[in-house]
């Protein structure tokens, strides 16, 4: 069953209030939590935008603002869990194959992690796990912030607005297939940047 649709027939009586607490706690969950890595976060973000445009009652300016902080807070709160706790979990029993792993996971986010950490927002199940795994391998904080920053703006806010704009503007619909592209690709190129520096 396509979520999109569930979610606009299931959801669209709710009021107002219910229905941004109802979407901002879902997207909090799938980015914070990592237990929420199954919930299909695109298709309920497109859903709540096109919801909105649809409503009198609503405001779009309010719903990817809770949005947006949603996804930030969510993500900074995976990325200090697997700092504080990951690391020193995995580090309790030190072995050669972890100490490798996680020299390997330093060098990956002290290289390509920012273009990591944005690109990961479009794909299911990698956005959930993507922000502990930074946390463990040390990316650096402020890198971290402003990655999950732009990550939370062009993903949870540009395919929210592309959802409500869609409802007026059918092509806007791929802008959220554009912008996971332009990230993708960069993420690429800077990893073979990276790779061609480094020979």
């Amino acid at each position: 069953m396509n979520f999109a649709a569930t979610f606009q027939d299931q959801f669209s009586p709710l009021a107002p209030f219910a229905l941004y607490l109802l979407v901002w706690v879902l997207v909090f969950i799938e980015t914070g939590i990592l237990i929420g890595f199954w919930l299909p976060g695109d298709s309920l973000l497109f859903s709540a935008g096109l919801v909105a445009a649809t409503r009198n009652d609503m405001n779009i300016v309010i719903l990817v603002t809770g949005v947006f902080f949603a996804a930030f807070v969510g993500d900074q709160i995976g990325y200090v869990l697997g700092r504080k706790y990951g690391r020193p979990y995995l580090q309790k029993k030190p072995s050669e194959r972890r100490t490798k792993m996680i020299a390997r996971t330093e060098e990956f986010y002290l290289k390509n992690g920012w273009w990591a950490v944005v690109a990961a927002r479009f794909f299911p199940w990698i956005r959930t796990f993507i922000p502990p795994v930074a946390g463990v391998g040390k990316m650096p904080y402020y890198k971290f912030l402003s990655a999950n920053s732009m990550g939370a703006l062009v993903w949870g806010v540009g395919i929210t607005s592309a959802g409500y704009y869609s409802a007026t503007i059918p092509l806007v619909k791929s802008s959220s297939y554009v912008l996971a592209a332009f990230f993708i690709g960069g993420s690429i190129i800077s990893v073979l940047w990276n790779r061609f520096r480094s020979n």
